[in-house]
This record gives C-alpha cells, structure tokens and sequence, in this order.
C-alpha cells in the first residue's frame, strides 16, 4: 500500500510497501497461549488463576492486571529491545540504559510509595487490583531481580562481546599494559585525586549523608600496626561532575574503535592514595536510590514556588529505597550499609558489572555511525514552513503534524511569529516540560519586552523537572510575564498555546496550537506526537475559557468541544464508549480505536469489558502500563491489546469511536486513560474536524501501527508479551519505519 498524502503536506509520496489495514473492522485474533514460555513468565493477576474471575458478568478484583506489575513487563519489553540484534549495536547500548533510568524512577516513586504504605501499616489495595502493598513488594522484588538478572546478562554476554568485535573494549584494573595503567594512575592524580574528599566511618564519623543515586566507593581497611582490631571502612563519594566512562588515551588505538574504563574501576585501582599506611582489603561501587516523590499540601503553602524550592533540597534526605552494590562486597560492610540505610536484604541488588548502566548512555556519541540508526532529520515541508504567513494559513484550514516525522519547528515558529507580529495582542500558553535552553521561554519574554499581554502557565509539580521550571518561572516573571501556576491540587498537564491576533478588518480573532506532547523542541525529535494548529472559533474559544479558568476563578467552567478534565473528560469517554456498546447491542456495526501510554482507570476499562460483552471490537495501542486483561471467554475476547516499542518513543494519544449512524469521534490530546489524568491534572483533549485529517487519522496513524508485527507485540491474558503472528514468508513490517520512508519520501518530492 502506498502511503497515503500527508494531510499537511504535498504532493503525495512515492510508494512504500505495506500491508493492508481496514481499519474499520476487527484486526485477525492472536493465538491465546498455551501455558507459559519466555515470553509469558509472569502471572501478573492476584492469586494463581489462569484467567481473571468474573462473577455474572461483572469484573472482579482479579480482573484487572497490578499496575506495578504491568510497568514491569512494559520495561522488559524495552530491555528487549538491547537483547535485540536487528538493532543497531550503539543503539541497543540505549536501550539498556534506558531500562536503568526506567527502574531508578520506578523505585524513586513508585516503590517508595508501597513502602510508606507497609510503614503506615496500609493492608488494603489501593488500585483496582487485590494486591496489597506487602504483597506487591514482594512480587515486585521477584520481577525486578529477574529483570536485572537478565539485564546484567545481557551487557556481560551481549553487548560486551559485540562491542569488542567493533574495536570499542572496556579494560579492566587487570587487565591494563604497562602503558594503560601509567595512562590511568596520571589520569587519577591529576582528575580525580582533587576532587573526592574520604569519608571514615567510625565511632567518631558518623556515618555519611549520601546523595540519590550518586556513585559511592566503600573501601575496608587494614591497619598492619594493630592486625587485633577490626577493619576500618570508608566511603568515597564521587560527585556527579566526573565522567563515569573515560576513554583511555592509547596512541595506537583504532580510530574507528575506542577503549574505556569504568570511572570506579580507577578509583578502586587507585583507592590506597587516599589511606597512606593502610592495606586495601577490598574496594566496591554501590549507589543508594532515596524516596523522591515530592509531598506538597497547596492549600496550606502560602508561596507554592518556594514550598517546592524547599523540598528539593529536602529530597537528598529522602528514605533510601533500593541499594545497589558490586558482588563481591563482604558480609560485614554489606552488613553495615543496610544498617546504616534502614534497608532489609530484599531492596539490596548485587550486580556483576558496572554500577548504573544509564552511564552508559555516553556511549552512543561515540562517532560510529555504522553503529547506529540511519540518520534522519525532521521535514518541514508543511503549509506552516513560512513562519509570516502562519496565520493566513490557518486562517484558511486546520493542519496537523505528526512529530519527529513532520519537524516541530513550526510549533517553534507559531510562538515566535507570534511574539514579533505586531498584530499580535496576547498569548497564552501552557510549560509542562521544556528544553534547557527553551526557544518558548525566549518568545515569551520576547513578546512580554514587545509590549504583549503574556500568560505562562508553568507547572512546577512536573516530575524531576521541578528545578528547571522554578528556574523558567523566575526568568518570565523578570520579564514582565503573568505567570501562574494553574489550580491548587491539580497539575496543568495540557499542551495549549493561544494568540489573539487583530486581523486587517480591525476584527480579533484567536489562533491554537493543540497537542499531545510537550513544548519541547529535544524531545520532539525522539517521541512522537501529534500537534494541532488553528483558528477554528469553536475550538479557540473553548482554549480561551480554559486558559480563563487556569488564571482566575471558575468552579464549572463550559466547554463545547475540547473535553477537558477534570471536568468533562472522564463522563464524555465513558459515553462514547457506551454508546459503541449500545450500537453493538442493537446489532450495528461499532468500533473502538485508542492509543495511549497507560490504561488504569477501571470505570474506563469495565465499560470496554462491557462494550466487549456486547460485541464491540477494541484495538487499544498501550505503550506501557495496561491494567486491562485482554481476551478473556465472556469478559475482554474481543479486546486486543498491543505494546510499540521501537526507535522513538510512542507518546501519542488519539481516540476514535465509530457512532455507527453518526460522524465518528476522532481525538487526541493529552491525557493517558488514568485515573491521575482524568481527575488529578488539567488536561485537554481535542476533536479532529477536519475531514482529510480524519482520515489520515484513520487509515494512516490508526492503520499502519495496527498492522506492526516487528515493533509490537500482543499483551496475552496471563501478563506477558507475545510476537504477534504473521504469514509463513511474510516481512515483518514496523510503523515507525513506514513513517520514516513516507517523510523521507515528501522531503525528496518537495525539492524537485
């Protein structure tokens, strides 16, 4: 199948080949599995029942996977993604750490959330499942040290080997020459020596305040001069500013190949500088992951900016939650660490390889493109590609941009052509997460300096970006910008932008960028989304009182087609769900599409239970977390659930609902299927009017990620991910390289 014409781009492109996709009927039924295999270890449901329960029809606590659980199998899915050999070998480095900084956050948040609730001696479930948080905990060390098991397997048995036949080795204290090792020792005078401070632990010492997920060196001692005492122990904290992966400078090295050695390895080689007259018996890298949820009452902080400022500094103190230590370690400093941390054995990981393997995310700037995916840089050839007429464009249709395949430079370009046009009266718009040095933050204080009416909606809650939005808050404050922080008890999670423009007849007239990801042009390249522009007065005016709501008062506020939580979101999903039901049951043609990160809200999922009863066919696209339990006889076996991983991280959310005998709801937006989204944060999901969108909507992003069968896989009933099947002989076709070559093929064709 040809791709179809972008909605916002011309002419069409050349032909990619593809299979067919008829998106308005049911996909082909996966096989269910026979038992368990590799790929289906992990019962996730409570108890030991082969398939959920349902008792007359109605969904019991075991029919609903343990959102914990879920995440887990979710992150398997990316560690196979570095097991995975069609991937480029750079790229599957990534991956790998990417499954660190994954299970950081997840024990960072998560883990630590269960473990206050065993400590405030919590027994029930807080979920929709039975699992309380003992029971949880205990599963979830189970998932987790098979998880990490296989991860460490994979860098040792893998990766390593690979690397080496690259020319890119990791030398050992060992294993260095002669010249190496006198490389090494200057190196670790002149870098390192300075900068670490030893830090006794005895009777005198008191035991270290160690900072969140920072390397730590713990040495034990011998002093020959009293061979009766016990040991001595230190730690040695290592600050974050040292790179954890040097490169070795060997003259005679491949150019094309380097050699590295692990920054603890130095230390550890070089550990007796720091104790003159002690022996090293032994020397281990460990690092302490602490509770970093932030706790914030908004109605009792008079300052909200300065509440948060004061928590992060708290966080360094936070509980530790999960140690990790090199094995090896001996029993008397593994003993005292735990002591010290208030952790029993079941948060403590031994690992038989480098400590944090998000580190090795520096790998990937190694110059070897061989090594890496073909590279591919975002086309700009949509009708907003002229930043001064992006306003007559949108005067005259809607456009639509799907990220990193169209660029995001025309989002970038809408803000700033708003902030010079000096047509341009006001504009509003919302920072969940921006970039480091944000082009929107420039814009806005650019337009506030041009004598605009400028709102930011700056949300300070946004997970580990908390310090960089204080920062932006400060810098448009400065700048004369109206910055508010949306409504106390609810993150602004929306993506909104809105300029009120005064058009030649002397009219006012508003202007939107709508989407599913943030204002963030580095992310842009690496997740995709959606992005929506334009000047429709029904949608405008619905942003308008959003934004209205946002910065003054308004317990009720009314809105005509953006459905918005937390007030019209959640009812509006579940009605257009049920009324796929009713249609259904009235014997007419019903369908649900819906791709999103997460699933875990259960009046939405026992409404897709009951649209299944009744014969409606689900296709739900779930990135990660999926409380639903697919294709159960008589509850969910005409739900199908399938998981994307691959190149870019999927991130869109879009709906579509098949109101046999009506026009079809199509949406996208901001908001997962989750009971934060829907009730906990202010988010906003937008129709998609326009025709030739919706179709694109239909037969090209619904279509095409429903016919992947390299990238996805098929979320079985007992937790796992299976292979979804395909013809003897048939390729396995990926989405996301079907959009490449479509975006490829549109850049050729708009330069001839």
């Amino acid at each position: 199948m040809a791709p179809k014409r972008h909605p916002s781009q011309s002419p069409a492109p050349a032909k990619t080949t593809a299979p067919k996709a008829v998106v308005g009927h049911p996909a082909p039924s996966s096989p269910a599995p026979a038992g368990l295999n590799k790929d289906d270890e992990t019962i996730l449901l409570p108890g030991n029942h082969p398939a959920p329960i349902t008792l007359g029809g109605t969904p019991t606590k075991a029919a609903y996977f343990n959102r914990e659980l879920s995440w887990l199998a979710f992150n398997r899915r990316v560690l196979e993604q570095a097991q995975n050999a069609r991937h480029p070998l750079l790229e599957r480095v990534r991956f790998l750490a990417i499954v660190s900084s994954n299970l950081d956050e997840f024990f960072e948040i998560r883990v630590a959330g269960l473990i206050q609730q065993v400590d405030n001696n919590v027994v029930e479930s807080g979920g929709i499942d039975a699992l309380g948080p003992r029971e949880q905990l205990r599963r979830i060390h189970s998932v987790v040290a098979s998880l990490v098991d296989d991860q460490y397997r994979c860098w040792r048995e893998q990766l390593i080997p690979a690397l080496a036949a690259e020319g890119i080795t990791f030398a050992t204290a060992t294993a260095l020459n002669a010249g190496e090792l006198a490389w090494v020792r200057t190196y670790f005078e002149e870098q390192v020596f300075p900068v670490l401070t030893p830090l006794a632990i005895d009777q005198s010492h008191p035991f270290p305040q160690l900072g969140n997920k920072t390397l730590n060196i713990v040495v034990s001692l011998d002093d020959p001069s009293t061979p009766e005492l016990d040991r001595h122990f230190a730690i040695l904290p290592v600050p974050r500013v040292l790179p954890r992966i040097v490169p070795i400078d060997a003259t005679d090295a491949d150019k094309r190949g380097r050699r590295f050695i692990f920054l603890s390895d130095i230390i550890k080689l070089c550990a007796a500088d720091f104790f003159p007259g002690y022996k090293i018996e032994g020397a281990h890298a460990f690092r302490v992951t602490r509770n970093s949820d932030l706790y914030i009452d908004e109605e009792e902080a008079e300052n909200l900016l300065k509440k948060i400022e004061e928590e992060l500094r708290n966080l360094r103190r936070g509980a530790a939650v999960r140690l990790e230590i090199e094995d090896g370690v001996n029993d008397t400093i593994f003993a005292t660490l735990c002591d010290h941390l208030s952790l029993s054995h079941e948060y403590v990981f031994r690992l038989e390889g480098p400590i944090n393997h998000l580190r090795l995310m520096a790998l990937a700037d190694i110059d070897r493109p061989d090594l890496k995916y073909p590279p591919f840089a975002p086309v700009n050839v949509s009708p907003l590609r002229e930043p001064a007429l992006v306003f007559d464009t949108l005067r005259d249709r809607d456009v639509l941009l799907h990220h990193p395949y169209d660029s995001f430079q025309p989002v970038v370009d809408f803000v700033e052509q708003a902030a010079r046009d000096p047509r341009v009266l006001a504009i509003k718009q919302t920072l969940y997460r921006t970039s480091g040095d944000s082009p929107f933050v420039r814009a806005l204080i650019e337009a506030s300096r041009n004598g605009k009416q400028v709102t930011a909606l700056v949300e300070l809650k946004a997970r580990f970006d908390e310090a960089n939005n204080i920062q932006w808050a400060r810098q448009l404050e400065e700048a004369g910008v109206h910055v508010v922080y949306g409504l106390v008890g609810h993150k602004t999670h929306c993506k909104v932008a809105l300029v009120v423009r005064r058009e030649s007849d002397g009219k006012l007239r508003r202007y939107a960028h709508l989407g599913t990801g943030n204002y963030n042009p580095r992310t842009a390249k690496i997740y995709t989304d959606l992005s929506c522009f334009t000047s429709r007065a029904e949608l405008t005016a619905d942003a308008a009182t959003l934004f209205n709501a946002l910065t003054g008062f308004g317990r009720a506020p009314e809105f005509d087609h953006l459905l918005v939580a937390p007030f019209t979101l959640h009812r509006r999903m579940v009605e257009l769900i049920k009324r796929e039901t009713a249609n259904a049951a009235a014997g007419r043609p019903a369908r649900i599409l819906a791709k999103m990160n997460s699933l875990v809200d259960q009046a939405i999922i026992d409404a897709l239970y009951a649209a299944s009863r009744a014969g409606v066919q689900v296709d739900l696209i779930i990135r990660g977390v999926c409380c639903l339990v697919p294709g159960v006889p008589g509850l969910s076996d005409n739900i199908r659930v399938r998981s994307l991983v691959g190149r870019f991280l999927e991130h869109v959310r879009a709906y579509y609902f098949l109101n046999d005998g009506g026009e079809a709801a199509i949406y996208a937006g901001s908001a997962d299927w989750m009971p934060r989204n829907f009730f906990r944060r202010i988010e906003v999901v937008f129709p998609i009017l326009d025709a030739s969108l919706r179709k694109w909507m239909i037969d090209e992003l619904f279509a095409m990620e429903l016919q992947d069968t390299e990238s996805a896989r098929l979320l079985a009933a007992g937790g796992g991910y299976l292979p979804i099947p395909r013809a003897e002989g048939m390729p396995a076709f990926s989405a996301q390289n079907y959009f490449l070559a479509a975006a490829s093929q549109r850049a050729r064709a708009s330069e001839t």
